[in-house]
């Protein structure tokens, strides 16, 4: 299904993966608990939502198209809001690669995109790049 990256770089960082899909949200658990992260879990927006008001994530790698509130409308609330949760890096992934751009994404709101079916060192080398680009802000 995936194969495991020999050697991660992370400082120890707390994840929120929000997606719909039960497969989906075991199979990043798989590859985050490799990366050696804390990696909690979304079933819907409105989950990603209170657990985002609830405790402090690094980083959330949320689903795009969801049941009632989708990953664009989470990630517009949550840059919306007056917390500190509002600045957490938010990876968008998605299979439909067709109606938006990387780029798009990060117009949105987004830090980072990785497409569907999920590519290992393309999620490990986004999420390095994100959480370094996050580093290198907060020492600024």
């Amino acid at each position: 299904m995936y194969h495991q990256v020999e050697e991660t770089h992370f400082e120890p960082i707390r994840v929120l993966h929000v997606d719909d899909d039960p497969l989906n949200l075991r199979v990043v658990a798989d590859i985050l608990g490799a990366f050696g992260l804390e990696a909690h879990q979304a079933g819907d927006g409105a989950q990603a939502l209170e657990q985002l008001g609830r405790r402090y994530f690094d980083l959330v790698l949320m689903d795009i198209h969801m049941p009632g509130m989708t990953g664009i409308e989470v990630v517009r609330r949550l840059r919306e809001s007056v917390g500190p949760e509002r600045h957490v890096p938010v990876i968008a992934l998605t299979a439909d690669v067709m109606s938006r751009t990387p780029s798009q994404y990060l117009a949105l709101g987004f830090n980072g995109f990785v497409s569907k079916p999920i590519q290992v060192n393309e999620l490990y080398q986004t999420m390095m790049q994100v959480t370094a680009e996050r580093q290198a802000a907060s020492k600024a």
